[in-house]
């Protein structure tokens, strides 16, 4: 018998919400060439576009500061960067901290720090 393995789901790191969709938003995010960006990544919006992309403390463009978090993964396998409209978890939530996707060289002190800046927009991370 094969064994087979399931990825993360859509919206996995939710843990509630709010009524009616409440803190669900429709944005435009950027993906860089050839990256995958799972459910539950950190996302920054980027002022002069209105684009969200994966949030950069290093960035000065505004992706530097923690505006949302992305429902559902994202492929993009071409060599471009591609824009995908999709839903974010933007207030007014609590989600798993176990299934969010920090900034991959992310100390303990920065995760720290995010879930602070979460915690600013109403996400509460558990």
């Amino acid at each position: 018998m094969d064994i087979v393995t399931e990825g993360t789901r859509k919206a996995e790191f939710l843990v509630s919400e709010a009524n009616d969709w409440r803190s669900r938003d429709a944005v435009i995010v950027t993906v860089p060439a050839n990256t995958t960006l799972a459910s539950g990544t950190i996302l920054g919006k980027i002022t002069a576009t209105g684009k969200f992309t994966r949030q950069d403390t290093a960035a000065v463009d505004g992706s530097q500061s923690h505006a949302a978090l992305l429902f559902e993964p994202l492929v993009n396998k071409t060599a471009a960067a591609v824009d995908y409209d999709v839903t974010a978890v933007a207030r007014d939530a609590e989600v798993n901290g176990a299934d969010l996707t920090y900034e991959a060289s992310a100390t303990a002190g920065e995760i720290t720090a995010a879930n602070a800046a979460l915690a600013a927009l109403g996400i509460i991370v558990r």
